[in-house]
């Protein structure tokens, strides 16, 4: 016989667990089940681990500064196993601090391998072996899954993707290629350059970051250089072999130029695809497009009280989008109003404004949210822009961080903030502002009536503003 609830979730990343706790808070009785621990990819083996690990090696790229600064050692190094067990703690300490909060809500958490069938039915499969479980509503949230691409030499041994690189317990990172110059590509980058790595970047496309803005991109490309991090655009990995070593054959599909590239680990980062692998039975049929469920505007598939949302829908794969999609879903069962938006239409506007933060925890780090000035002209919609450079910034001066900018866009009739770029030290705290203002449509005028202390990163906002409006 089937446990009942109201509501079943599959998967326990930040999607997962943000459903379950926000559907709990509105009285519903609610299980989550996934085949590993709580928490999902991202606390796991993404999000959480990996920033662990930046700021480890951060501190001790610092640290080798630290003369300029008056602080003076005679020796300075790392012991990557320690690294990796300072890593384990935090991530087991946030990992807890999600299992309290089931426990104060009563949320039931099953491990084990999830199959919807017929009638809103979950089998699972698990140490216990065959239960099932019936719900009126059910939420999947499985993520997805890293992708490696079919060439010679992919099986070899040190060829890893990026959730068996966090795990790895000792240290054979002298010369790492890494597949791939997205988010995951760069900022595996900036670890392990910080710890004294060759690393070298092949990205397929003409530049860093896929369709991020491109001044962005161009200006975290100089700066990987400048820290001696090679970087190959509009090329591939076409074979990997191990004689010596392993040897990375890299070709230019541009220019046709062939380069080969000795590595002790290759790193495939070349993106992830939806989870979806015997999750739905013989008696159940989704509709799907290209290998991806379809959804409606609310996130419901083809069958009622069927929804799916984080990274499974093939969308914008964030944890903080899975989140806001949790809460937007659970709201929309529960019947309540929407207390988040997922995209804002200011007044006066013809198009919608994305106002999903993206942030990247290179050095400088990285943030935009809104449209660049380049998607505004595809609009058709007439901008003013203000750019702000952080070497006149005093904070930056003093940490000795100077390089970098932010840049925001405005509508130009209205002066409504459409867009913001930021390439700079705090940039991925400070870009939160910028979203609350896209989402509230506020202006200009609006943005500069909130004093920025002195001295902080968060000056140079204002100083953009300033820049944009030189003139009015």
């Amino acid at each position: 016989m089937a446990k009942n609830y109201d509501l079943i979730v599959i998967g326990a990343g930040p999607g997962g667990y943000t459903a379950a706790i926000r559907a709990a808070g509105f009285g519903m009785k609610v299980v989550v089940i996934d085949e590993e621990k709580l928490g999902g990819v991202c606390v796991n083996r993404g999000c959480i681990p990996t920033k662990a690990l930046l700021y480890a090696s951060n501190i001790f790229s610092m640290m080798q500064h630290s003369d300029e600064f008056g602080v003076s050692t005679d020796f300075i190094s790392f012991d990557f196993s320690k690294m990796q067990a300072y890593k384990r703690r935090s991530v087991q300490k946030y990992r807890r601090e999600i299992e309290k909060l089931f426990e104060k809500n009563g949320i039931d958490f099953v491990k084990g391998k999830a199959k919807i069938r017929r009638e809103k039915t979950v089998e699972v499969l698990g140490e216990d072996g065959r239960e099932y479980y019936h719900a009126h509503n059910i939420i999947i949230a499985t993520g997805a899954k890293p992708i490696m691409p079919q060439i010679p030499g992919i099986d070899q041994v040190g060829v890893v993707n990026s959730d068996r690189l966090l795990s790895a317990k000792t240290w054979s990172f002298d010369r790492i290629v890494i597949m791939g110059g997205g988010v995951i590509g760069v900022e595996f980058a900036t670890i392990f350059q910080a710890l004294c790595s060759k690393v070298t970047i092949v990205e397929k496309g003409p530049h860093l970051l896929g369709p991020m803005d491109m001044e962005v991109a161009l200006a975290l490309e100089r700066q990987l250089t400048k820290k001696g991090i090679t970087v190959y655009c509009n090329s591939t990995v076409d074979e990997i072999s191990n004689g010596d070593g392993l040897s990375c054959v890299v070709k230019n599909h541009v220019s046709g130029a062939v380069h080969r590239i000795k590595a002790s680990q290759v790193v495939v980062a070349t993106g992830r695809k939806p989870y979806t692998e015997q999750l739905f039975g013989e008696d159940v049929s989704l509709q799907t497009k290209n290998g991806v469920l379809v959804l409606d505007k609310d996130f419901m598939t083809s069958e009622a009280g069927i929804y799916a949302i984080g990274d499974v829908t093939g969308q914008t794969m964030l944890a903080h989008v899975a989140m806001a999609q949790a809460t937007f879903v659970v709201e929309t069962i529960a019947g309540r109003p929407h207390t988040i938006r997922l995209e804002a239409v200011p007044n006066g506007m013809y198009v919608s404004l994305p106002i999903v933060p993206n942030c990247i925890y290179t050095v400088p780090e990285i943030a935009t949210v809104g449209i660049t000035e380049q998607t505004a002209q595809v609009f058709g919609m007439k901008v003013r822009c203000g750019v702000f450079s952080m070497n006149e910034n005093g904070k930056s001066i003093i940490a000795r961080e100077e390089d970098g900018f932010i840049r925001l866009i405005f509508e130009a009739y209205t002066n409504t903030i459409v867009g913001a770029q930021m390439v700079c030290p705090r940039a991925t705290d400070m870009i939160g502002e910028m979203a609350t203002a896209i989402a509230n449509g506020l202006t200009a005028e609006q943005l500069m009536r909130a004093m920025r202390a002195h001295p902080t990163y968060s000056e140079g906002i204002t100083a953009a503003i300033e820049d944009a409006m030189k003139g009015e």
